[in-house]
């Protein structure tokens, strides 16, 4: 694992090569391979802690105590690449557990009071009305991203409002309906209003 994390170590950009990585150590038989996680999540580099959470997303959809490491652990990392990594977890879970599936695991993020938690959902799945479910219910995806677009972390907003924005190419309609309804002059709302419409 020690030559993993040195090889991990010496590239500063990208997912690629952490994504090989977690395959080929999830492939290893006879390796605890939860435990694993565990100890990448709380390494000193950035790269650990991306392989962690990047094996944590591929064992989550049948270990609750993956999910919950995600939740927790993973979720409190302040590293913006980790929480890339974050987002691409709790979109393989919703993919395998099925996105309609997945709805009240995928609300229990969105209601939690960690920002990092709110965008791994928000960013995790866009473009959301490419997913199987929000395809044919697109308003649902609003209604769901919308949720995020006045809470205080300016990270999560811009997450949201480019997520609309995305939403409002082939569904223009329905989201002009419901950024209609913002009061804007809250500076929160207005500052995602900004966003899904420029």
């Amino acid at each position: 694992m020690s030559n993993v994390i040195a090889a991990l170590k010496k590239v500063e950009h990208g997912f690629k090569h952490i994504t090989e990585a977690g395959d080929n150590i999830i492939q290893q038989a006879g390796l605890d391979h939860l435990k694993t996680a565990a100890a990448l999540v709380g390494g000193d580099s950035y790269q650990e802690r991306m392989l962690g959470t990047y094996l944590l997303g591929l064992l989550s959809p049948e270990s609750g105590k993956a999910l919950q490491l995600l939740k927790t652990k993973v979720a409190a990392d302040e590293n913006w690449r980790v929480q890339e990594m974050l987002a691409k977890a709790i979109d393989h879970y919703c993919a395998v557990t099925g996105y309609e599936q997945a709805l009240p695991e995928t609300a229990r993020w969105l209601n939690d009071r960690n920002a990092f938690l709110n965008r791994a959902v928000v960013e995790g799945f866009r473009i959301w009305t490419s997913r199987p479910y929000f395809k044919t219910h697109p308003e649902a995806a609003i209604q769901l991203i919308s949720s995020q677009s006045s809470k205080e972390s300016e990270y999560l907003r811009k997450s949201v409002g480019n997520a609309l924005r995305d939403i409002r190419k082939k569904h223009g309609e329905l989201v002009s309906r419901e950024i209609k309804k913002w009061d804007l002059s809250d500076p929160r709302l207005a500052f995602v209003y900004k966003l899904v419409t420029k």
